[in-house]
């Protein structure tokens, strides 16, 4: 469940010439507007004013934008060129038929798997925008257990998550040289590795 206001909607339909076009886009990006989205709804707006915030922000405004896909095999570099061609914090919810994806560029563009849509879940934490957006930003990128359980900044979890992330990488490939391995030593060598890796991977885990 998305759980914004009633107060923040707006179902407001955006056609998506008016994204490309305003947009330094490549001949071959703009036409994966044409071919890969079938149309662009912004659902909620989330400002100070219409979530009776009493706090500041340098953020003054959050969307929500509906993307419904042609195909599932999309160009992600559509949502980066969104995010990064709007002055507002742009969160997006991406459907294909019956699924649905969660998407955000914080730095980078982060993704949720597809999941069905009964499962898509949003809450709004803080007292302020900007606290706002990092809670979605945590939302997405890492999930909700970390969002509410965890006293790390956003800069600081998001960094550790891909430490994590390099970490299971390595441990893959370390994991399929060590089974490839015949000689004895090297093969020992590399298990040791391998451990170390693992180790490393529970601690930040863990926290």
């Amino acid at each position: 469940m998305i759980d914004f206001p009633e107060s923040t909607k707006t179902n407001r339909r955006i056609p998506k010439e008016a994204f490309y076009k305003h947009l330094s886009l490549s001949t071959a990006l703009k036409s994966k507007f044409v071919s890969d989205i079938s149309r662009i709804v912004a659902e909620n707006s989330l400002t100070k004013e219409n979530l009776n915030l009493v706090k500041d922000s340098e953020i003054k405004e959050i969307l929500l934008l509906s993307i419904e896909l042609k195909k599932q095999d999309y160009d992600q570099r559509i949502i980066e060129s969104i995010s990064k061609g709007n002055p507002h914090k742009l969160v997006f919810l991406i459907s294909y038929e019956d699924q649905r994806q969660l998407a955000v560029y914080y730095q980078k563009l982060y993704l949720t798997e597809w999941m069905p849509k009964n499962k898509v879940e949003l809450h709004l934490f803080g007292d302020s925008l900007d606290n706002i957006w990092s809670g979605l930003v945590r939302q997405v990128a890492i999930g909700l257990d970390v969002q509410s359980s965890s006293n790390l900044s956003l800069d600081d979890q998001l960094g550790r998550l891909d430490e994590i992330k390099l970490l299971q990488q390595q441990i893959q490939k370390l994991e399929k040289a060590a089974w490839g391995e015949t000689q004895p030593k090297k093969k020992f060598a590399l298990y040791q590795d391998l451990k170390k890796h693992k180790e490393q991977l529970e601690v930040l885990k863990r926290g």
